[in-house]
């Protein structure tokens, strides 16, 4: 079943449309609550994610809304913490919204979706990529716009062993649900292709100094170096690394994908190579929408927005398909193809979708990215 969302172009009203209906109670809005993290180190990833479904939420609202309703966003902070991750749920059941896009980070996701599953509320996360968010779990309600860990680490296992070729790697991780996931996705590839994997270990998020298993890397004499985790952990690994003589690449998910990188590892950030979802953006089909962030000065090309833009495609179409109904809603995703920014999307049963393109790029010190060849 193939039911495209089409979103008219009207860019002129963005700015109205946005103050008038974004944030502000209106009878007849369907709410749709946006859960991001707005406090703690992880929140420009909470950014990424508002700004794609604030964008898609404008446009629709800029073309009549859906049949004859506006659009509202509610944000609701989960911190990107696991234990916050069902405190956001409860919140956003007791406001009784019946739509979700995020939580952000898989940690939260993990915790909070019994509770979103339980009371029916339909989830489309943009950025939460651990398959355990979604493995055994038989939840109706729980999708995705955004591929899982292991179709990114393989991904990445893939440019290591064709691309990067080297002698001997080390595997660190954050101990965390996404994190420690996708390197040991990554590992179990590398091994499969008979690539030495000399050291895998975990690292304390939020720790200020590596040096210890920095040393430990030294005397490895490892030449590449992967890391599952997020920006704040990379950053000091990488700057703590050149501070310590230690030259090797290094390379991690989308959750190191993230500017503030650069202000951590300084210079050193050069040439980290990253997974990231392929740059939607750069689609001529998307021209308008990428207008429509350009217009409103947002950047339609980080890692997160255009999933997000495509999570809230996914709900609006829906909505528009089968009416206000969370369960006719979650139904319908489980049935139908929609046409999105990211592509024409469609879920497996449980939830995740069929197939999604992540690519590997190259970091650079002045914040931009070029396609790693």
């Amino acid at each position: 079943m193939r039911t495209p969302f089409r979103m008219h172009a009207v860019v002129a009203a963005l700015g109205l449309a946005g103050a008038a209906f974004l944030g502000t109670a209106h009878a007849q809005a369907i709410k749709i609550a946006m859960v991001i993290p707005t406090t703690g180190p992880l929140t420009q990833y909470g950014d990424m994610v508002k700004e794609g479904a604030t964008t898609a939420v404008e446009m629709a609202n800029a073309a009549g809304g859906i049949n004859g309703k506006k659009i509202e966003l509610v944000p609701v902070d989960d911190a990107c913490e696991p234990k916050q991750g069902p405190v956001a749920a409860n919140r956003v059941v007791n406001s009784k919204i019946g739509y979700v896009i995020g939580p952000v980070c898989s940690g939260a996701s993990i915790a909070a979706a019994p509770i979103y599953n339980n009371e029916g509320v339909v989830v489309v996360t943009p950025s939460a990529t651990s398959p355990a968010l979604t493995d055994g779990k038989n939840y109706h309600f729980i999708f995705r716009t955004i591929g899982r860990d292991d179709q990114q680490g393989p991904a990445a296992a893939k440019f290591i062993i064709t691309q990067a070729k080297p002698k001997k790697v080390a595997i660190l991780h954050d101990k965390q649900s996404y994190g420690q996931g996708i390197a040991a996705s990554v590992r179990d590839d590398l091994k499969k292709a008979n690539v030495p994997v000399a050291l895998f270990e975990g690292i304390n998020a939020g720790d200020s100094d590596y040096s210890a298993v920095i040393t430990k890397l030294k005397g490895a004499g490892v030449d590449f170096v992967y890391f599952g985790g997020y920006h704040p952990e990379m950053g000091l690994l990488l700057r703590q690394a050149a501070e310590q003589g230690l030259k090797v690449k290094m390379m991690g998910p989308e959750g190191v994908g993230n500017p503030e990188v650069n202000a951590i590892a300084g210079a050193a950030v050069e040439g980290m190579l990253v997974t990231l979802p392929a740059d939607f953006s750069a689609n001529p089909k998307n021209a308008a929408v990428v207008k429509a962030f350009k217009d409103a000065k947002r950047n339609a090309s980080g890692a997160f927005q255009l999933t997000s833009f495509a999570a809230a495609q996914s709900l609006l179409d829906s909505i528009k398909a089968v009416g206000d109904n969370p369960a006719k809603v979650a139904d319908h995703l489980h049935k139908a193809t929609i046409d999105t920014v990211i592509g024409p999307v469609s879920w497996s049963k449980q939830g995740d979708l069929k197939s999604f393109d992540f690519q590997v790029f190259q970091w650079h010190k002045d914040g931009s990215k070029t396609l790693a060849k």
